[in-house]
This record gives C-alpha cells, sequence and structure tokens, in this order.
C-alpha cells in the first residue's frame, strides 16, 4: 500500500509529480493564511492523477465543550471513560456522580476563558492547513479531507465516521487515524483507538458490503524534528522577554497531563515518551537552562503520577526561584488546562507568592512550524505504506483488557497478520 515513492533525498526540494511525492525542505513549510475554522469540503471523488486518493485525514483528541451548557455531557463521558480514569467495578456509579459534582465547578471555570474550549476551533484549523500542504506534496494520495474525531466532545467518533461513510469512503476509502496526542498513552490515544474500532463494527459490521474505510493509525510521534522545533520556537520566543542578564537562569517547567498510577504501573509508555520530548528540546536548546518536567490535572482521591506542576511552581518560587516558564509539552492547542489551570490559578497563586516571573510559553495553535511538522509526520507515514508504528504492536505489560487487544488485532491486521499483536 504505497501512496508515494520514496525515491528522493529528504534534503532536496523536488517538484510534484502524479507518481511521488514532493520532498521534504529542511525548513518548515508555513501554511498560505489562517483562518478561524475549517471551510466545509464537499463529498471527495478520485481524480485521474490522484490513484490512491481522496485520502481522509482524521484528527483525534480528546475535545472540549464549546459552551457552558455542554460541559454536563463532556464530564459524563470523560468519567466514564475507564481507559482515561479506571475507577473499577463502580465506573457506571461513580463516573456519573462525579461528573454531576463536578459540573457547575468546570462549568465557572469555562466561563472564565470565555465560555468555551478551543481546541475544536484549532483542530479544524490545523487539519485543514495541513491538508493544503500534503495536497501539494502528495497528489498521489490527494485530496486529502479533513475531519476532526473527538473523544468526549463534539464532532464524537460516532459523528466523524457517519460522516466519513456519507463522503464515499465506505467502499475501501483510505483513511488515516491521526492522534493529535504526540506521546502515546493507552488513556488518551489507545482510548480513541477503542472509540473508532467500536463503531467501525457498530456502523459497518466485522465484513463490510464494499470492503470498508481502510484505516492506517499515526499513533505517536514525540521526537518528531518539526514538533521539537515549534516547541522551541515559542519557548525561545519566551524567554527573550526577560532581561538579559537573568534569561541564562530562567527555569524551564514542562508540564503534562498526568496519569493515575495505576495506568502507569501497567506499564504505560506516556511518562517515558514525555520525558524524551522534554529531552529533544533541551537538546535543541543546548541545554540553556535549568529544567524540570511536572504533571498536571489530576483528579480525585487515589495516586497520580507527580510531581504536580502547582506544587512545583509554588515550591521553587518560595526557594527563590521566581523566573519561571510553563510549557506545555504534551499539547497541540490551548484548551482548560492552559488557559485556566496554568494562566488564572497556578501563575496566579505564584505570582500573590512573590513570583512575579512566572509566566508560560505559548501554545502551539497556529504555529506554521507546528503545521508543517503535521504535514510532515502525515506525508511520511503515508509514503511509508505502515499501517502504524511498531509500538503499537506491542501492549503494555500489566495490560489485561480484551477491547485493546481486539482493537490492536484490528488495526495491525489491515495489512499484517493478527499474529504480529504481542500477547
Amino acid at each position: 500500500m504505497r501512496l508515494c515513492k520514496p525515491t528522493y533525498s529528504f534534503l532536496s526540494i523536488a517538484n510534484s509529480s502524479s507518481s511521488s511525492c514532493t520532498s521534504i525542505p529542511s525548513a518548515w513549510h508555513s501554511p498560505r493564511g489562517h483562518r478561524s475554522m475549517a471551510t466545509v469540503v464537499p463529498p471527495v471523488t478520485q481524480s485521474s492523477t490522484s490513484r490512491n486518493g481522496p485520502t481522509a485525514m482524521v484528527f483525534m483528541n480528546m475535545g472540549g465543550p464549546q459552551t457552558t451548557d455542554a460541559v454536563g455531557p463532556f464530564l459524563s463521558r470523560l468519567f466514564a471513560d475507564a481507559d482515561l480514569i479506571p475507577l473499577g467495578r463502580l465506573q457506571n456509579y461513580l463516573g456519573p456522580l462525579i461528573s454531576r459534582r463536578r459540573t457547575p465547578k468546570i462549568q465557572k471555570q469555562y466561563a472564565a476563558i470565555g465560555g468555551g474550549s478551543p481546541i475544536r476551533k484549532w483542530s479544524e484549523y490545523q487539519s485543514a492547513e495541513m491538508c493544503k500542504i500534503l495536497d501539494e506534496r502528495c497528489p498521489e494520495s490527494a485530496p486529502h479531507k479533513p475531519y476532526v474525531a473527538f473523544r468526549y466532545a463534539d464532532p464524537l467518533t460516532e459523528e466523524m465516521y457517519q460522516q466519513l461513510l456519507d463522503d464515499g469512503f465506505g467502499r475501501q476509502g483510505r483513511a488515516v487515524a491521526f492522534t493529535q496526542y504526540p506521546q502515546y498513552s493507552c488513556s488518551t490515544t489507545g482510548s480513541s483507538l477503542n472509540e473508532l474500532w467500536k463503531w467501525r463494527i457498530r456502523l459497518e459490521g466485522k465484513e463490510p458490503e464494499g470492503g470498508g474505510v481502510r484505516w492506517s493509525v499515526i499513533d505517536r510521534w514525540p521526537v518528531h524534528p518539526g514538533l521539537i522545533e515549534a516547541f522551541t520556537q515559542n519557548i525561545e520566543a519566551q524567554l527573550a522577554t526577560y532581561p538579559a542578564e537573568v534569561q541564562k537562569d530562567v527555569v524551564l517547567l514542562f508540564s503534562a497531563h498526568s496519569l493515575p498510577m495505576s495506568v502507569v504501573n501497567r506499564g504505560d509508555t506516556y511518562p517515558a515518551e514525555v520525558a524524551a520530548t522534554v529531552h529533544a528540546v533541551m537538546t535543541r536548546l543546548n541545554f540553556s537552562n535549568p529544567y524540570r518536567l511536572c504533571w498536571q490535572s489530576q483528579v480525585g482521591p487515589s495516586a497520580w503520577l507527580g510531581a504536580q506542576t502547582s506544587d512545583t511552581v509554588m515550591a521553587y518560587v518560595r526557594k527563590g526561584h521566581t523566573d519561571l516558564i510553563l510549557i506545555p509539552i504534551a499539547f497541540t492547542s490551548d484548551h482548560i488546562e492552559t488557559l485556566f489551570e496554568l494562566d488564572q490559578e497556578v501563575i496566579h497563586e505564584a505570582k500573590q507568592e512573590g513570583g512575579t516571573g512566572v509566566q508560560r510559553a505559548e501554545s502551539l495553535n497556529g504555529s506554521p512550524t507546528f503545521i508543517g511538522a503535521l504535514a510532515d509526520v502525515a506525508e511520511r507515514h503515508l509514503r511509508s505504506g505502515e499501517v502504524c508504528s511498531r509500538q503499537m504492536g506491542i501492549r503494555c505489560q500489566g495490560c489485561k483488557s480484551e477491547r485493546c487487544l481486539e482493537q490492536k488485532r484490528f488495526f495491525m491486521n489491515t495489512e499484517r497478520k493478527v499474529e504480529e499483536v504481542i500477547r
């Protein structure tokens, strides 16, 4: 299933043709023009110059409520997901109870950042701009059509899947599930893939008439050079706001969403992959500043991966390190964790304790460098002909989920033998 011929150098720039992708320049491509939302694209059809197209590019993410009224349903879905928040046998009882109790508080938080999450706006913008670049670089698999599938908010996975079928992809159309969690976790990307597999069975059946959607997966990309460059640019821009004489002493605090320790101890790769991203960024910065990795957004009384971001900031401020930059290292756009938790809680509390130099680096959002990186990740995937990474084929050491096993079997069996899923 080769979509583009790997016949060129990564460092050269070649012209587009119907038989190969254009090469990847050493400087990342920037999108043409910024728009607040993606353009509505009509159903796509194969053309004479795109023998393997059209291609659906599906951005998977957690999502967020667009209004305060949508907070309740969002939390209900979130706390019902045992992949993200494992509550054991009482999941069906405790999940709804916790979500109802938390809804008023979370509604106030979304009201404080403008009344809703911007994650859909950014996801639709990023995916649309990426597809423009892919159409130019990879005419063989064009046109590339952007879709967004959120796990807990509109557009939900089932809504996206039905749209795919309505657009004609159910007759062996090509679709790429592109996780927007750069670092893989069973609780995030794994949960989204479980949901995608579930709706594939429900909407298409085990043996779809017409062949069904042909899926492949981009399941992780924690140290992609373009991702690292985008983070580095934002850090350097924030460092430049400090006086020159103190810049080298500013502490860089990389903050990622935490995980329950029950998930970590099961063997989830997320902590290691986040650490790999941090190390790659610091390598790019030539280890110019002191730095630490910390974890945010813990929920409930159970043990979560630490040290907590809020505790870390306060501890350093009280020790006299008042110049700190918070870097959201596992998020690809702004949402409640950056705009409220970091900006309005952590930084506000730090300033009250004398941390006048505590700031946050910008999120990736509409960064041309980041969008170029997305296109590069997608292009390399399309060209490789692989259905997923080799890492996706091995389960966590302590995994006992039959759903996880069946999901991996489904996606890997698109092109490989079922036996390659390692129990």
